[in-house]
């Protein structure tokens, strides 16, 4: 099964947060891979996928953020819209909701996406039938 190990952070939502988040990341050579930043208001979510999952982790936790760490599905595309609707109906049809994603451009005409979804077993069985290869960390 390949899964990505993705680490939330739940910080407010005012100026230097992803400067204090990248900080403690750049400090201990962590790179980051891919990122997202979901608001609600007052407070807001930063999700990253690094090279080290579990040291960033407990880097984040020691300085005081509120931490969680989830799996996730990553997905190497074509940038083409056939090749998001492949993905996106082979999950639906199969009864797989996705809860967010988000994606980033890592090579000429290439995307990674990053999915959650409600049965990462499922997902990963619908996605295998439709020749849809994942990718570990």
């Amino acid at each position: 099964m390949k899964l990505i190990k993705q680490i939330s952070v739940f910080v407010e939502n005012k100026p230097g947060m992803l400067a204090r988040i990248a900080k403690v990341l750049s400090e201990d050579g962590i790179e980051i891979r891919a990122f997202t930043i979901a608001e609600s208001g007052d407070f807001g979510i930063v999700r990253l996928v690094v090279d080290d999952h579990e040291r960033a982790y407990f880097l984040l936790f020691d300085a005081g953020f509120t931490v969680s760490s989830q799996d996730v599905i990553g997905i190497e595309m074509e940038s083409t819209t056939d090749a998001l609707y492949r993905i996106a109906s082979a999950l639906g049809d199969g009864g797989v909701n996705i809860a967010y994603a988000y994606a980033f451009t890592n090579a000429p005409r290439r995307t990674l996406l990053i999915i959650r979804v409600d049965n990462n077993n499922l997902a990963l069985d619908l996605l295998k039938r439709v020749g849809i290869e994942t990718v570990s960390q």
